[in-house]
């Protein structure tokens, strides 16, 4: 009997939108409610205050000036990075044998998980947030608390929905990475 092996590249992108969607949807609503939650029980704002900071990152003050409009302009905001962030690591999900074997591996997704939530949140807070705001950032008890919720809030939903479903790794083939 011969066997035919398709390339990584090809076997993962079997409902690669639909994996894409799930994940983006998913952070945004798991990642959201976690942020609502601090927001409101811990912090004692508002979800309004909460999406409309999300929308002063690109809007300044005036956003905060907006009303419902500037919590639903944060809100979109908040939903494009999630499916930014499911995006990015789709990619390197669908390029690299490595990554995918990882995945799974034993608690592969949880492993991974707890290194990409962690990472968005330091690239978002120490880059790209300051970059938008021209401010630095901030690093106290709510930024801890935001690096450590990154991992089950951000990273196990994006994982969970892009890696559980990907192909698994031919091992015997092409090893790069």
């Amino acid at each position: 009997m011969i066997r035919v092996s398709l390339p990584t590249a090809a076997r993962t992108t079997d409902g690669v939108l639909s994996r894409l969607v799930c994940a983006g949807i998913l952070t945004g609503l798991v990642d959201g409610l976690f942020a609502s939650v601090l927001s409101v029980v811990f912090y004692h704002s508002t979800v309004t205050r909460l999406f409309q900071g999300v929308a002063s990152t690109l809007l300044g003050p005036e956003a905060f000036a907006a009303g419902s409009r500037g919590a639903l302009i944060g809100g979109l905001m908040h939903f494009g990075v999630a499916f930014g962030w499911s995006a990015v690591f789709l990619t390197a999900l669908m390029r690299s044998t490595w990554l995918q074997r990882v995945i799974h591996s034993r608690h592969g997704v949880v492993k991974v998980a707890s290194l990409y939530g962690p990472f968005i949140w330091i690239v978002m807070s120490l880059a790209v947030i300051p970059l938008l705001t021209h401010r630095p950032p901030a690093i106290g008890v709510r930024w801890w608390i935001q690096f450590f919720g990154h991992f089950p809030f951000v990273g196990l939903p994006i994982v969970a929905c892009l890696g559980m479903r990907s192909s698994r790794p031919d091992r015997s083939g092409d090893e790069r990475a």
